[in-house]
């Protein structure tokens, strides 16, 4: 089956992006876990900025710990520190996260791979789109495995291309013309003794069927994620055609 575009009519009609968005990297996750070996683990992460937090009222206690109230009740006096004013005030608005992306652990719960899922929120603002290329950046250089699937099809911002114009150099097939839509592996890695960045990139095109991309777990094993089974997997699931 053809790849949709969640982001205009009829499919937004229907159901929302969001929808379709939070469960599709479980069925990444089930089907990474059936081929990773023993020793891997698999989880899916959403994060939608701080708007989507649980309210930190809802963890305070009814009564105040044991131990505090020992303290009070021997008289141990409680340190006080009242801070100096600010050095400077700046009226900003931090960029808040929005992350769906599967994570690929060894059991030491060392990172190794990283799917990331590019919603509306990594590619509305130029802040954004800084957060989330140095993010990939950060992982990288850690010689972390880092996809990136962007199905987002109202901005045509490519933040791939982004990437690869951070680290100096251009994909060709992802100039100013680029595609809005994509999936890509990248992996950096030496060899002989040079730094080197290998890339498995597809443009995607809606009605066309999705890419398998490697994930790679080590310097020589990798497994595959099938992103039209998991992708159709899902569109089954939540009854979009």
């Amino acid at each position: 089956m053809p790849l949709r575009d969640h982001f205009r009519p009829p499919i937004l009609d229907n159901w929302s992006w969001e929808g379709f968005h939070g469960l599709w990297p479980g069925f990444m996750v089930q089907q990474l876990a059936r081929l990773l070996p023993d020793e891997y683990i698999v989880e899916p992460r959403v994060h939608l900025g701080t708007n989507f937090e649980i309210d930190v009222s809802a963890c305070e206690r009814d009564a105040p710990p044991p131990w505090l109230s020992e303290a009070k009740s021997v008289g141990t006096a409680l340190a006080t520190y009242a801070p100096p004013a600010p050095s400077r005030v700046a009226e900003v608005e931090l960029t808040e996260e929005y992350a769906y992306e599967v994570l690929v652990f060894q059991r030491n719960r060392e990172l190794v791979a990283a799917v990331e899922i590019v919603s509306p929120g990594n590619k509305d603002r130029p802040e954004a789109r800084q957060a989330f290329v140095s993010k990939c950046a950060a992982l990288l250089q850690n010689r972390i495995c880092v996809s990136i699937v962007d199905l987002v099809t109202t901005r045509r911002f490519n933040l791939y291309g982004d990437l690869m114009e951070l680290a100096g150099e251009p994909d060709p097939d992802f100039t100013a013309l680029a595609p809005a839509t994509y999936a890509v592996t990248c992996r950096g890695r030496k060899v002989g003794g040079k730094p080197r960045l290998e890339i498995w990139s597809h443009p995607l095109v809606v009605g066309q069927p999705l890419p398998t991309l490697p994930i790679w777990l080590t310097e020589d094993s990798a497994v595959s994620l099938d992103l039209e089974a998991c992708y159709e997997e899902s569109c089954r699931t939540l009854r979009i055609r």
